[in-house]
């Protein structure tokens, strides 16, 4: 998306980008080749939706679905891993139309298939077994966490098996270790919903459940960050937890950032099941806003881990659980370290279209960098104000007002004057044709010293995350009922303990030898 008149940071810092994105789009192809086939029937199958008519929870295909692309994806045209052919408008993270409903209506046939992750094709349909075991209708379903993508080497050990009788590709990708499995439904109507699986499934809720689906859904619709979680429920044989929420309070935070709760969940890699337009436009926001926020709390050069690793680092700034013993403290780094590929293969194609940010490493000009976990490649991005202020200004709303009134108290800008600035930059004319540009207000906020910049976008993020984050995690308690939430808190302090210990070994041997291709 480049700002018109300006000149790209390829004509400014990188050369030869041009031959460098040709490369890394032969690197993605080269992932798909014949010299790669479990890849290519993993990818295949990931898109395979209008077979099995999954795409909108029905048992009916939905036209257009990434899911039914698998020939396009599996042949010779590298551009299909890219959301900047000629055929997508520019601004289409400025003016989104989230009340599409077919696929068709997406900026263009191939957009967001970044969002689609290759996993082993056995494991991905154990998983789509699963979410078959619900009558009810799921319109959107992802699974992630250390379940799904490992957050450790392989071969390491579980203390316990949790499962009961787990497919045979579970266990082979879980490596024997026992992991509960996380899940996310987006439906459409959530009491007719919960009515449906209470009927099929009382005894994956907590006493509340009694209630009736009426007082379940007040319950997830209008406390902590809208979503419902059942835990510690068995499928198949397989430990699951799932959560439920309303398709619209999906979108909105992805679009809006009012909580961050799942648009951070949705920053790093999962597996969508299940596909629906308006999540994935509403999702590729979210990822390029990531992109920008993340630029904001970074330098001039910079890494691709650090990169990532400020991402998947943006929803648990805030959270409960990282200021308690009760996470990983190491959990931002060991996603990012073990699940690097899937950073790229998530962000490359974004951070392309964007004019200010490229890789500048000739490590990537290897035709196979994309999938080597060993490779940190070098980036670049231009601090000029203006440019910069353009990615403020491309904030999501609600979180760039909670920036914005940071910066009015830092800047003491009455509030009569900032009231007016505010309604001068209101971009929710639906009539606007008028590309959003950084205000003079937006390019002083980026030209911040750089240190006070990361602290108040840091800040802003804290006050978007903490209050929901807390709310759901005592509305869990009620939900959940007092047993198993026991039982949740003791596993994650479980995981607390063992991230602590795998620290000291760490520091024990040199801290771990460092990262050789920094």
């Amino acid at each position: 998306m480049q700002t018109i008149g300006a000149p790209s940071i390829g004509n400014l810092i990188v050369p030869h980008l041009s031959q460098r994105l040709l490369l890394a789009r032969v690197g993605w192809q080269y992932r798909l080749s014949s010299l790669h086939p479990l890849n290519q029937r993993s990818f295949a199958s990931s898109n395979d939706g209008k077979k099995n008519g999954e795409a909108d929870g029905r048992g009916r295909a939905s036209p257009g679905s990434s899911d039914s692309s698998t020939k396009s994806t599996t042949s010779s045209s590298p551009t299909s891993f890219s959301t900047s052919q000629s055929s997508v408008s520019s601004d289409w993270d400025e003016n989104p139309d989230l009340n599409i409903s077919a696929f068709s209506q997406l900026p263009s046939s191939t957009f967001g298939h970044n969002q689609h992750m290759i996993i082993n094709s056995e494991f991905k349909e154990a998983l789509r077994q699963i979410l078959w075991q619900f009558r009810a209708p799921i319109r959107y379903a992802f699974a992630y966490g250390s379940g799904v993508f490992p957050q450790t080497a392989s071969g390491s050990k579980s203390a316990s098996t949790v499962h009961s009788h787990p497919s045979p590709a579970i266990s082979s990708v879980q490596g024997g270790q026992g992991k509960m499995i996380d899940f996310i439904f987006g439906v459409s109507y959530t009491q007719h919903w919960h009515s449906l699986n209470l009927q099929q499934h009382r005894d994956h809720y907590s006493a509340i459940g009694y209630l009736g689906s009426s007082l379940v859904s007040r319950v997830q619709d209008n406390y902590g960050a809208g979503v419902y979680f059942n835990p510690f429920v068995t499928m198949n044989g397989t430990l699951i937890k799932y959560g439920v929420v309303n398709l619209d309070t999906l979108c909105r935070d992805l679009s809006e950032w009012d909580t961050l709760y799942l648009a951070g969940r949705l920053q790093k890699p999962v597996k969508i099941l299940r596909d629906d337009p308006r999540v994935r436009l509403a999702n590729q926001i979210n990822l390029i806003s990531a992109v920008r926020t993340a630029l904001l709390l970074l330098p001039s050069d910079f890494t691709e881990q650090e990169l990532y690793g400020t991402i998947a680092g943006l929803s648990y700034l805030g959270d409960p659980r990282m200021a308690l013993p009760a996470e990983n403290p190491n959990k931002v780094a060991n996603i990012v370290k073990y699940q690097l590929p899937n950073f790229r293969r998530l962000y490359a194609p974004l951070i392309e279209n964007l004019p200010n940010v490229a890789f500048h490493d000739p490590r990537c000009k290897s035709l196979d960098w994309m999938d080597d976990p060993e490779t940190n490649a070098t980036m670049t991005q231009d601090m000029d104000p203006k440019k910069r202020g353009n990615m403020v200004r491309r904030l999501p709303r609600s979180f760039r007002s909670k920036l914005y009134f940071r910066y009015q108290t830092k800047f003491q800008i009455p509030q009569l004057e900032f009231d007016k600035m505010l309604e001068e930059s209101n971009d929710q004319d639906p009539t606007r044709v008028k590309k959003q540009q950084g205000s003079a207000f937006d390019q002083r906020v980026a030209n911040d010293r750089q240190e006070d910049l990361r602290v108040e976008v840091k800040k802003a993020i804290k006050s978007t995350v903490q209050w929901p984050s807390v709310t759901q995690s005592l509305k869990s308690i009620v939900t959940t009922g007092v047993v198993r939430s026991i039982r949740y808190v003791r596993e994650k302090m479980e995981k607390y303990r063992e991230g602590r210990k795998k620290e000291k070994e760490d520091r024990s041997h040199g801290s771990g030898g460092g990262n050789k291709s920094t």
